[in-house]
């Protein structure tokens, strides 16, 4: 199963866990409904949608409120301490927590603990910690932006904020970026880069490259970083192959926007809607290609 870890903005929201569903377009987890906008509710609300249209179970959830503070991330760093390595979780997704070294280094020893290792996604902040504490060969995927691969390339950055001025975050400098990260052991087994253009590349070097269709509405719209990864994230699970995976999805994610018509003021959950449509129109064209 697909466990989804992440925080919610809101500073009195509780610690929760269990099967992810939806009502009236809001996660549902353990009694608590979320308004899908962005961050990790739309990670969420994409891997469900992906598993239901792949005929999969729905993916599990934990998220807590964390306004920066630390607070609600040390909650779940403590609770996925005590109790991952009693879970059977095959696909790990870490999105946003407050970064905190000495958590993730207990938790990554907790997962070290379950029976069968599980695949290790990074998204956000939690990447940013993979990189942070010396671990990030110990991921699978971790899906950056052009600037946090930048910060991933940067050996000496300690936080995104410190990356150093010469690494450019240009569009035309992914494939330098992407050998420094890897020549650095700042990037996980593969890497999907987010962007105009997204890649997918392992530490032999660009394997693909997803341009279309291009929608240039998407770029003003938030979260759609956020449903790529939770589109490949549910793609994982299903048992295709890690680079496959994030080509599928990276298409998939392009070919919901666009069947979503959108405008800079379109919301998130629009294109999220789309996923059902598009998803086996990528499939079918990466089928094609083989």
């Amino acid at each position: 199963m697909l466990a989804v870890i992440g925080t919610y903005p809101r500073k009195d929201f509780p610690l929760v866990f269990g099967k992810i569903a939806m009502e009236d377009e809001r996660i549902c987890i353990q009694g608590e409904r979320i308004p899908v906008n962005r961050g990790t509710p739309a990670l969420m609300a994409a891997a469900l949608r992906t598993a239901e249209a792949l005929g999969q179970p729905a993916p599990f959830g934990y998220l807590v409120g964390d306004i920066g503070q630390g607070k609600g991330s040390r909650l779940l760093y403590d609770h996925l301490t005590h109790n991952l390595p009693q879970t059977g979780f095959s696909t790990l997704t870490f999105h946003y927590l407050q970064p905190i070294v000495h958590w993730h280094d207990r938790v990554l020893s907790a997962i070290e603990r379950i029976s069968k290792r599980p695949v290790l996604i990074a998204d956000a902040g939690y990447m940013y910690m993979a990189k942070m504490s010396g671990h990030a060969p110990a991921y699978d995927l971790f899906t950056p932006d052009v600037g946090e691969l930048a910060f991933l390339a940067d050996e000496k950055a300690p936080h995104p904020l410190y990356t150093r001025g010469f690494i450019l975050h240009e569009e035309n400098k992914v494939p330098d970026l992407i050998n420094r990260a890897y020549a650095n052991k700042n990037a996980s087994r593969f890497l999907l880069v987010k962007g105009v253009k997204d890649y997918v590349a392992n530490r032999e070097g660009i394997l693909g490259i997803i341009e279309n269709p291009v929608t240039e509405a998407l770029e003003a719209i938030g979260g759609t970083g956020d449903t790529l990864t939770g589109l490949v994230s549910a793609l994982i699970e299903s048992g295709i192959e890690i680079s496959e995976a994030a080509l599928i999805g990276a298409h998939a994610n392009r070919l919901a926007g666009f069947l979503a018509n959108p405008t800079p003021a379109t919301q998130v959950m629009e294109i999220i809607r789309q996923i059902p449509k598009a998803l086996p129109e990528a499939l079918d064209s990466r089928r094609g290609r083989k």
